[in-house]
């Protein structure tokens, strides 16, 4: 099992927690969603973080995502200790360097495919001669050709996932985290996203970090860090 340590990160680490803890209020009980955990996350990463629900696995990766900050412990992204950032600082680093699959997908409703990956571009500054570029050719490589002028309610819940992780990757970020990016979609669908996302985490060398309780998404994944009532269960490297 990979222990974080508290010295400078390792130079393939781009995700490190260190003894982290998320405690809740629930009245006068308090619910402990994550237990101190420690663990790395490696450049290049094909990783699924499963469970049971209430194991945990979304708390950590909205802590990853700067969406959320610890109770105590460490989060560090590429040396970044997020908890210790301004707000202004950690939504940069989301901006620039994190990319989101949601499992609800997060569509705006009033964009068409194209703007939604547009989006984030925008905010980065990004010349509108660039932003074409790039957002057609994303969307050509998702699998979305043509329906770039669609809105999120003209499409499948398969193309509104594939408009997601165009929005996700268009950026070319550092690491993609994918909260059940599988859940709302068929079978046919699931196993046609996953081999997208394999082929841009071989090709591209994006690293994913998936929270997942779908077998298929833990086929695939090539580490399985299991959860269990906020601990650190097991982390298996797998071949």
């Amino acid at each position: 099992m990979k222990q974080a340590q508290t010295n400078s990160p390792h130079v393939t680490d781009i995700v490190r927690l260190v003894e982290v803890c998320k405690t809740y209020q629930q009245g006068e009980v308090a619910v402990h969603a994550v237990d101190h955990i420690s663990l790395e996350i490696d450049t290049g990463d094909f990783c699924a973080l499963c469970g049971p629900s209430g194991s945990g696995k979304t708390t950590v990766l909205n802590m990853i995502g700067g969406l959320d900050r610890p109770t105590s412990g460490q989060v560090l992204l590429e040396g970044h200790d997020m908890a210790a950032l301004s707000r202004g600082e950690v939504a940069n680093i989301r901006r620039d360097r994190i990319g989101f699959v949601f499992q609800a997908y997060n569509l705006i409703p009033v964009m068409t495919a194209y703007e939604n990956a547009e989006f984030v571009l925008k905010l980065q500054g990004v010349s509108e001669q660039e932003c074409h570029a790039r957002v057609m050719a994303i969307l050509n490589e998702v699998g979305l050709q043509g329906l770039e002028h669609r809105r999120p309610n003209e499409m499948s819940g398969g193309q509104q996932q594939r408009v997601a992780i165009a929005r996700a990757i268009v950026t070319r970020p550092a690491i993609v985290l994918a909260d059940e990016p599988t859940a709302n979609v068929d079978s046919v669908t699931a196993d046609a996203l996953l081999d997208l996302m394999q082929r841009l985490n071989r090709d591209d060398g994006i690293t994913f970090l998936f929270s997942t309780h779908d077998q298929r998404v833990m086929d695939r994944a090539r580490r399985l860090i299991r959860l269990r009532d906020g601990k650190l269960e097991s982390d298996e490297a797998r071949v």
